[in-house]
């Protein structure tokens, strides 16, 4: 029996050069074919931007928010005071206590008069005529009620809401201003960002609802896309504004991005054929690219994007090749 660490080598070594390891480390060159991608940039949209209006006139109260505030939906944001409200307000509950003082004494005398009428010391007219009196009075104080529901309701519309949640971009007051019915209080960003990307003219016909794109880091700087994003195109608007196409795209994690902020797009603008080699069969030095061809040898090529493992080849490989590993 052969010793023990020879016989171990000589098995690495068939399990290396066996025809199949071989077979392995061959990549025959085909055409693919790939999208062809521009990169523009995106700038971070709120689909919906609305404004938080003050539903009275009257003096802003306990601002609660600043530009950049968070809010919910139905957050209060400040509120609106008119004092004139509440004057309005004690003068109603003065005449319902009055009406109220008017509806004793009339179901007073409607008790006394129903006593002599049975006793027939009254006519029916004079009866009737308490009766009236008595619901005189109760219309009267149920009208009263529902002005004071009335004045009540808009002494809550002082309280300025917030219409979605999101963030507040701007705040068009401050505390003690006074406003008027409909001015608006505060800008606010819905909480549903996009990036609003605008394309060539000749691209137009390129993009479609529900296409891919790919977004880079955040920020305008360029370099490294190894880190790209998946988005999707949600709208592609109608109109071609000077020489443009503007498109919206979704994607995941914007929430802490500004509005108004930039980064890039990749968009796709056609598809194109090309060569794409896993970046293992290339080996750069000296500040060129090599591969090895089957019975050719070392040949330069030209290398293109890199698509995570592979790398697009420019020229210098055709297909029918066969590459080896270096």
């Amino acid at each position: 029996m052969p010793h023990k660490p020879t016989f171990l080598l000589f098995l690495i070594f068939l399990i290396a050069f066996s025809p199949s390891a071989l077979a392995q480390a061959e990549f025959h060159i085909t055409v693919s074919e790939l999208e062809d991608r521009k990169a523009v940039f995106g700038t971070v949209q709120s689909v919906d931007v609305v404004a938080a209006r003050a539903r009275i006139g009257g003096t802003t109260r306990g601002l609660a928010v600043d530009e950049g505030s968070a809010v919910t939906a139905g957050q209060v944001i400040a509120t609106v005071e008119d004092p004139k409200l509440k004057l309005q307000m004690a003068a109603v509950d003065a005449r319902i206590r009055a009406l109220d003082a008017q509806r004793k004494l009339a179901q007073t005398g409607l008790t006394r008069v129903r006593k002599l009428r049975t006793s027939g010391n009254i006519s029916q007219a004079r009866l009737d005529e308490a009766q009236t009196n008595l619901n005189v009075v109760i219309s009267n104080r149920a009208a009263l009620a529902a002005e004071r529901a009335v004045l009540e309701q808009r002494m809550a519309e002082g309280a300025v809401l917030a219409p979605a949640a999101g963030r507040v971009l701007q705040v068009h007051v401050t505390e003690g201003v006074v406003v008027m019915p409909g001015e608006p209080v505060a800008t606010i960003a819905a909480e549903r960002y996009v990036l609003r990307v605008e394309l060539p003219e000749r691209h137009a016909r390129f993009i479609r609802e529900g296409d891919e794109v790919l977004v880079g880091e955040r920020g305008l700087v360029t370099g490294d896309d190894d880190n790209l994003r998946a988005g999707v195109i949600t709208q592609v608007y109608p109109e071609i504004s000077n020489g443009r196409v503007i498109a919206d795209v979704e994607v995941a994690g914007l929430g802490d991005y500004f509005v108004g902020e930039r980064t890039r797009v990749h968009v796709a603008t056609g598809k194109r054929k090309t060569i794409l080699v896993p970046a293992d069969y290339l080996r750069r030095r000296h500040g060129v690219t090599f591969a090895n061809v089957k019975d050719e040898g070392e040949v330069m090529v030209q290398p293109g994007q890199r698509l995570g493992d592979q790398i697009e080849i420019l020229s210098g490989l055709k297909p029918g090749d066969i590459l080896l590993q270096h």
